[in-house]
């Protein structure tokens, strides 16, 4: 696709999910998009489907792996069911795996039951809160530290928002890293995307030696209640913090906004805040799916990750979609290393490239998925021991927008 053919090609796109695009939005679309890895159909010189791939640097179990962030996934409505879809997922893969490039590939699907058949596996949760504000009480003994919490405008805090998020990264399994295209994009404030809210605002916390300990990106709007008045409501977009004082902080600060009934807030599925409540029902939650994950090159994904205890396991996988992959690999994990190559040894478990994304980030456990019988135990105690080498300390989340690669 070229640069000329772009903006006719992003405004299909965004038709495909019922959105618009301004120019500004282009501007930062196109900024954060390359071409080169991005597919594209034309019917009569008519955009008509597309993908593009997004190389980013995520947080799994251990350390930092480049994955392949699908997005920009769209066929447009007079095009669908003839195979599009499938063609650009498998062009996408197979040249992922023959040039040797991201070993893993993920994605935001915005429908949960379309990307399985392509071999991805949903690995993270985000858990939906829905706060009372008027029941959240702080446990007596709460450390808020020493540090307090200051209004700043979002562009001009861009700096210490940014030093927080690679410091917080670092350890998060789920997040993947940002460059300034994808800040962009994230603090982007266009007025017709705000629906009723106000435009963002931005809580810096400063510890007391003035570094940035934390912050918190939201806005204000307005929701019916129960007789058709309005109710104060605050929409978390997002929050980063860097110790359990300034966390905690954060949450004081919101929780003390006036006029407001519920804090919205999308945050991971073991999210400390109820736990620093007197009452934790004040914090609704309902969990749904997040990053799908696609092992590309099983060999090179699996040794790319730690692992929770050493590991000597023989996986007998299939993969329909991607064939390169089916077969036996023993995985060895051992001293804080791993290595996965390719083996004609006995199998300890069966199972797909989908079960092994679900389980990648530590998230989805091998033995839920054995209990759903989709992983089956080929040798007795080994679907226990690799499921609790692949879990990790906390539970995996991803903490950006709806599109995985921008944000």
């Amino acid at each position: 696709m070229t640069a000329q053919e772009f903006p006719s090609w992003a405004r299909m796109i965004a038709d495909t999910y019922g959105m618009d695009r301004s120019e500004d939005e282009l501007a930062d679309q196109r900024a954060a998009t390359d071409l080169s890895r991005t597919l594209a159909a034309f019917d009569e010189g008519v955009p008509v489907a597309g993908a593009s791939v997004y190389s980013r640097a995520l947080t799994v179990p251990g350390g930092i792996l480049p994955v392949a962030g699908i997005a920009s996934v769209g066929v447009a409505p007079t095009h669908r069911r003839r195979g599009l879809l499938t063609s650009m997922m498998r062009a996408q893969l197979t040249g992922l795996y023959e040039k040797r490039l991201e070993p893993v590939a993920v994605l935001r699907p915005s429908e949960a039951g379309i990307y399985g058949r392509y071999g991805y596996g949903p690995a993270t949760l985000g858990n939906r809160m829905r706060c009372d504000r008027r029941a959240m009480r702080f446990r007596s003994g709460t450390d808020f530290g020493a540090g307090a919490v200051r209004l700043r405008q979002p562009a001009q805090a861009r700096p210490l928002l940014e030093q927080v998020y690679d410091r917080a990264r670092a350890s998060a399994v789920g997040w993947p890293d940002r460059q300034a295209a994808h800040w962009a994009v994230r603090l982007a404030d266009h007025p017709h995307r705000r629906g009723a809210a106000t435009s963002l605002r931005c809580a810096v916390h400063q510890e007391s030696d003035g570094r940035a300990g934390g912050y918190a990106l939201y806005r204000h709007s307005s929701a019916p209640d129960g007789s058709g008045d309005g109710t104060g409501v605050v929409e978390v977009v997002e929050l980063a913090a860097l110790s359990r004082p300034a966390y905690a902080a954060l949450w004081r600060f919101l929780a003390g906004i006036d006029l407001v009934t519920w804090i919205d807030y999308e945050g991971a599925v073991d999210e400390p805040l109820p736990h620093l409540l007197t009452d934790p029902r004040a914090v609704r939650s309902a969990p749904v799916d997040r990053l799908w994950v696609r092992p590309v090159d099983i060999g090179r994904a699996l040794a790319g990750r730690g692992y929770a205890r050493p590991l000597d396991l023989v996986l007998d996988v299939r993969d329909d979609f991607c064939p390169w992959n089916t077969g036996r690999h023993r995985l060895l994990a051992q001293d804080g290393t791993a290595v996965c190559e390719p083996t004609t040894a006995p199998a300890d478990l069966r199972l797909t490239a989908a079960e092994l994304g679900a389980a990648f980030l530590g998230g989805t456990s091998l033995a839920a998925l054995g209990a759903a019988g989709l992983v089956q135990e080929l040798r007795p105690g080994a679907l226990g021991l690799a499921s609790s080498a692949f879990r990790g300390e906390r539970e995996p989340w991803y903490p950006g927008g709806w599109a995985f690669p921008l944000c």
